[in-house]
């Protein structure tokens, strides 16, 4: 199938010809006939499916009938709600890329920075709103937007807002708009809450689903290294500088983690930067902006901060702390190995890790390969694996305690590289 067989408007099609878009992604190619035709729709599918496309594209479509001219008094006619900065920006540029041969006029607002731009826009009218959910609710409250024209109401990456305790902020959002708009659900996930607010507030819906959770890119190699917690900063020094590892998008569990990798890579001349909830709007742009213009070589993110991150071409993802939710993994390493291109993702193991790992591979029913023979391995550690892990031998009970109070002793002993 072509984006010509979908039957879209000539000045649509032109703008995707203008990126290079010939064939439709599957979630595309199930999803654009839907939402041409009216009807609710939820979709299961992951960051880099071309989900944003598949909500875009029909919505201009559709739009551009109603809009005409420029000149005609502009309404709040498509919603769309997403959970963070980074992804409601990304959005708004998708909507100005596949529309830039149409009068529809789209906006990006979200918290965190001054409203007066953002408000100053709605008082000229905007035929499209993207937006995060708490700084949707209070310019409401302020009497800034008017939802009564709404037609197409978008829930984008709903598990995450699950996740971030959007979800309340989300049903006061839907209460809000008019009983017969279209209700268009797209989640990752589809934990039992996501279910119940599809049933609650879609109608007649349809569901498609694409690229299960449990599946990881074909296209993506993935590493494991077992290393004690400690050294996790100096193997990725170790392998930046020994594996020529460029446009790096590295994911730690905190804040204070991601800050203290970066810290330690500076020091040790390696340009990298860092973005999570702490940094303001402006230094995350900024950062995001630099790595992408391969100012910088290294990203350290949390998951909450990257969830919207969508780098072309982007090569190693390394997990310098192993997520405690599995499916974060498989989002996670969905981010390299796109467009037909080989990703490589690298995965650092300490022991109280060892759980993380199993469920890991258990959800994505494959082995990591682990790679041995680097200079920080923790002791033992091809007998910690999870799929190999034995019933402890009493008997030496008292000569492994030895051993580790050794071992605690000798690491005290070093040299801290930080």
């Amino acid at each position: 199938m072509t984006f010509q067989d979908l039957n879209l408007l000539k000045n649509i099609q032109q703008a995707l010809a203008d990126e290079g878009y010939e064939n439709p992604t599957p979630i595309q190619e199930q999803a654009i006939p839907i939402i041409l035709e009216g009807t609710d729709l939820v979709g299961c599918a992951q960051t880099g499916t071309g989900k944003t496309a598949a909500f875009a594209i029909p919505i201009l479509n559709a739009l551009h009938h109603i809009v005409g001219s420029a000149k005609k008094v502009k309404y709040i006619r498509t919603l769309v709600i997403t959970p963070t900065r980074e992804l409601a920006l990304q959005i708004g540029e998708s909507f100005e890329t596949y529309g830039k041969y149409t009068n529809i006029r789209q906006l990006t607002i979200f918290g965190g920075v001054n409203q007066v731009s953002q408000t100053d826009q709605l008082k000229k009218g905007v035929d499209i709103l993207i937006a995060t959910p708490g700084r949707l609710l209070d310019l409401h409250k302020q009497g800034f937007i008017n939802l009564d024209h709404l037609h197409t109401l978008v829930l984008d990456e709903a598990d995450q807002m699950l996740d971030m305790g959007f979800i309340n902020d989300v049903k006061k959002i839907i209460k809000l708009t008019p009983d017969n708009r279209q209700t268009l659900l797209f989640s990752a996930t589809m934990p039992i809450a996501i279910r119940e607010l599809a049933d609650t507030f879609l109608t007649k819906a349809k569901y498609v689903s694409v690229a299960p959770i449990s599946s990881t890119a074909e296209r993506v190699k993935q590493q494991l290294y077992y290393v004690d917690k400690g050294d996790k900063r100096k193997l990725l020094y170790h392998l930046i500088r020994n594996e020529n590892l460029n446009n790096v998008l590295v994911f730690t569990r905190t804040k204070h983690g991601a800050d203290n990798v970066v810290k330690a890579l500076k020091k040790n001349g390696v340009e990298a930067g860092a973005i999570h909830g702490d940094k303001s709007q402006g230094a995350r742009q900024r950062v995001l902006e630099q790595f992408k213009n391969k100012e910088i070589g290294v990203l350290v993110a949390t998951d909450i901060a990257a969830r919207g991150i969508d780098i072309e071409s982007l090569p190693y993802v390394v997990n310098f702390d192993l997520p405690n939710i599995p499916e974060t993994y498989v989002h996670r390493i969905g981010r390299t190995g796109r467009a037909g291109k080989e990703g490589l993702s690298i995965s650092f193991c300490s022991k109280d890790e060892l759980p993380y790992l199993k469920d890991i591979e258990k959800l994505i029913r494959l082995q990591l390969k682990v790679i041995d023979g680097h200079p920080y391995p923790y002791p033992d550690a091809s007998e910690a694996k999870p799929d190999e892990q034995k019933k402890p031998d009493l008997r030496n009970k008292n000569k492994q305690a030895n051993n580790s109070r050794k071992s605690e002793a000798s690491k005290k002993n070093k040299k801290r590289w930080y």
